[in-house]
């Protein structure tokens, strides 16, 4: 990271000129104190990124559209010391305007991101990864726990429960409702379904958060929104080498690196991450083994190409549910059947992606493409053994046009993907096969075409229209022949439609902004919901797809000390997918709802309450989050208008944060949920409040060594972090929660260079 620094005049030369190398001059000053340029060059890299987006069909960026005069003053007006002072008069350098070009086609900075982002009319969210770079980082609760209108709880390991506006409120496992992009490309399965086991918080630069059809950027328009996890590339590293250790609480121990280089055209990036610990629980010992990297090539300045490589191990033991006696008074505690089964979830992906940019006179095109290849051994109720590839192509045409005098800015694009999942099953002996119970392939095929249109019909006003059609097709085949499921069975259902989208942007001033729109989500069943297990095999269940019109309005802005995301929205939702556990071994069946309800609050805000107060810079700030979720059936026939389990009614996060520059930084966190979420559909049942104080500090040396301790729960608070929905608590097996973690630190030491 750079860090403020007196800034000489011939240093000040210097940095302009080896500014104006562009890339090169990237490469020489990533070590601040060797160096002595980093303010300089920062700004001209901030600078080189104003208003791209308002001119990205222009090759370069011309003095008429950027404005790199204000950097360029942050680094030529450092006053000058006691002893320059005292001389004679130093000479004043003349003002000096840089042009660079864009450094990266396929790597946007992230000034470029929060513009383009913040041009929705909706609402959206984004997490610099330097937020959270100083604590230990290790699941997405690290890096979205923060965000406005995001609900995510730890279960073990990397696994979590993440919703968005009630998507997969009910689910027990892994994620529905959303799509999980990486660098604008989906790790979703064909079917829709996902975990987070690919998205690595060490090797991420940012997050874009679109909720519910504000996704429709990207082509997505589930309930939940999507959510977009931007790796760096040697363009955006924070530095050219970085290596991270660390270790804690329940025999942790972590390692990450990474490194990046620029050759001419060509650029790399790698970042290793190794993790291990033992967990707070019996039996939920785990290890991870993350690789991401990317390759560059500019064939020329319209012309970009960018692939990126993944490969992930996981190994995670899994501990199981337990009673909610147990999960308050044994807390560390294993479930019965998770040790006598060896229950596991052992993944081993690899993914491929490419993104190839074209830059037009008017507009550019992005191409995306991938393949994923997926194996799963996970021993539970039974041992559920499957091996699929995920393949796709995604062109998108985005364009900033004049219409009749007003601004204009377009996206077009198309998706193309499917899969093959080759998903057996077999008696769990001690987590080793048995006799196989299944044989069967699940296929899903998605034809996709959205567009998007914002039109600033006066200067501070936009309309926005857009629709996604969209034809999903899922194909199970039941091969048999097996003692307990002797038939063949062939089935397959589709899925199709057309999602609009309608909304108005206001921005009466710089940096505040207000929006209002209506959106249409369509979610379809993946083949979690549609293969349901009966006795001792699955079948097939046909599920209808479920459908809502949500309306929100917002605002979010800054005014001196105060920023703030405020958005209210009411979603009316049909045949919403609900799940239900019958047995805490067995993965939960799905059901559609008639109607329900979602609405709620998204709040966020800051102030920074004081400045300069120990020294020239410091500050103190309070944050505060506020989720606010009223989920309710609708005059149903059997839960009338109660609440929808899963999801706590209000969810509260403040944290007091102290910091000195980026050399030192102190903060206290108080996370509430002063109601517990219902159990139950019946509303008979829910889950006791709780607090959690946690305090993080780090303390950065010169020569880019940062030191970090993250203290979490330090009052040892036992408490339900998580828990799987039943129907009625006063019938139903309701061993079904997972216990949060207890006391725990956990302390590291960053370099960079």
């Amino acid at each position: 990271m750079s860090r403020p620094m007196t800034q000489k005049p011939l240093q000040t030369a210097i940095a302009l000129a080896l500014a104006s190398l562009g890339g090169t001059a990237h490469a020489l000053t990533n070590d601040p104190a060797a160096t002595g340029l980093s303010v300089a060059v920062d700004a001209t890299h901030a600078a080189t990124h104003v208003d791209q987006r308002a001119n990205a069909h222009t090759n370069e960026l011309t003095a008429s559209t950027a404005t790199p005069a204000p950097a360029w003053q942050l680094a030529q007006t450092v006053a000058p010391t006691a002893a320059e002072s005292n001389s004679a008069p130093a000479a004043t350098l003349p003002t000096t305007t840089v042009t660079a070009p864009a450094e990266s086609l396929t790597s946007p900075s992230v000034d470029e991101q929060k513009a383009n982002l913040f041009q929705t009319a909706g609402s959206v969210g984004f997490v610099d990864a330097d937020s959270y770079q100083n604590t230990y980082a290790f699941n997405l609760r690290d890096v979205l726990k923060d965000s406005p209108g995001v609900f995510v709880q730890n279960r073990y390991g990397q696994e979590l429960r993440l919703s968005i506006r009630g998507s997969g409120i009910a689910r027990g496992y892994h994620v529905r409702g959303l799509e999980i992009l990486q660098d604008g490309i989906p790790t979703n399965s064909a079917d829709g379904s996902g975990d987070f086991y690919q998205i690595d918080p060490m090797g991420l630069r940012s997050t874009e958060i679109y909720k519910g059809g504000n996704g429709l950027t990207y082509g997505s328009t589930t309930l939940g929104g999507a959510l977009n996890f931007v790796t760096p590339t040697a363009y955006t590293a924070d530095a050219p080498n970085q290596f991270r250790v660390e270790g804690g609480s329940f025999g942790t121990v972590r390692a990450s690196g990474q490194m990046s280089r620029i050759f001419g055209p060509l650029d790399a990036l790698a970042t290793v991450t190794l993790n291990r610990s033992d967990g707070y629980r019996d039996h939920a010992k785990g290890n991870y083994a993350q690789i991401n990297a990317n390759i560059g090539y500019k064939f020329s300045p319209r012309v970009e190409t960018r692939f990126f490589f993944g490969a992930y191990i996981v190994d995670q033991k899994l501990p199981g549910t337990l009673s909610l006696f147990d999960a308050l008074n044994n807390p560390t505690k294993a479930a019965a059947s998770a040790v006598s089964g060896d229950q596991a979830r052992n993944t081993r992906t690899e993914r491929l992606g490419n993104l190839t940019t074209i830059r037009f006179d008017v507009g550019q095109l992005d191409i995306a493409s991938w393949v994923i290849h997926k194996s799963l051994y996970h021993p539970i109720f039974q041992v559920i053994d499957q091996d699929g590839w995920t393949y796709g192509v995604a062109p998108r045409y985005t364009a900033n046009l004049t219409l009749a005098g007003m601004r204009n800015d377009l996206i077009v694009g198309a998706r193309f993907f499917g899969g093959n999942t080759k998903a057996d099953q077999y008696v769990n002996v001690n987590g080793n096969r048995g006799a196989q119970t299944l044989d069967s392939r699940q296929s899903a095929y998605n034809y996709e075409a959205y567009f998007e249109n914002r039109l600033f019909f006066l200067p501070t006003l936009g309309l926005m229209v857009g629709a996604k059609a969209y034809r999903d097709v899922r194909q199970y085949i039941d091969y048999g022949g097996l003692p307990g499921d002797a038939n063949y069975r062939s089935t397959s259902a589709a899925y199709s439609g057309v999602n609009p989208k309608i909304g108005l942007i206001w921005e009466p001033r710089k940096d505040v902004q207000a929006f209002i729109d209506v959106t249409r989500s369509a979610d379809v069943p993946d083949f979690t919901d549609l293969s349901q297990t009966f006795g001792a095999t699955s079948r097939f269940v046909p599920l209808a797809s479920q459908h809502a019109w949500t309306l929100e309005v917002g605002t979010r802005g800054k005014l001196d000390r105060v920023a703030w995301d405020l958005t209210a929205y009411r979603s009316l939702v049909r045949d919403q997918l609900l799940q239900y556990t019958t047995n805490p071994n067995v993965p939960a069946s799905t059901f559609n709802a008639n109607k329900t309800v979602l609405q709620g609050l998204e709040v966020g805000a800051s102030v920074d309450l004081l400045k300069n107060v120990i020294a020239t810079g410091d500050r103190v700030t309070v944050s505060q989050l506020w989720n606010y979720s009223d989920f309710r059936f609708q005059n149903d026939p059997q839960y009338g208008n109660n609440r929808i389990a899963g999801v706590p009614t209000h969810v509260l996060r403040t944290t007091l944060g102290y910091a000195l520059t980026n050399r030192l930084q102190v903060s206290a966190s108080l996370d509430w949920v002063p109601t517990g979420a219902w159990v139950d559909y019946a509303n008979t049942m829910r889950v006791p409040a709780y607090t959690l104080i946690g305090l993080q500090a780090s303390y950065q040396l010169e020569r880019g060594v940062t030191f970090y301790v993250d203290a979490r729960n330090l009052t040892d608070k036992r408490y339900v972090s998580d828990f799987s929905t039943v129907t009625d608590a006063r019938t139903a097996n309701t061993a079904v929660f997972y216990p949060g973690d207890g006391r725990s630190m956990f302390a590291g030491v960053r370099f960079a260079f």
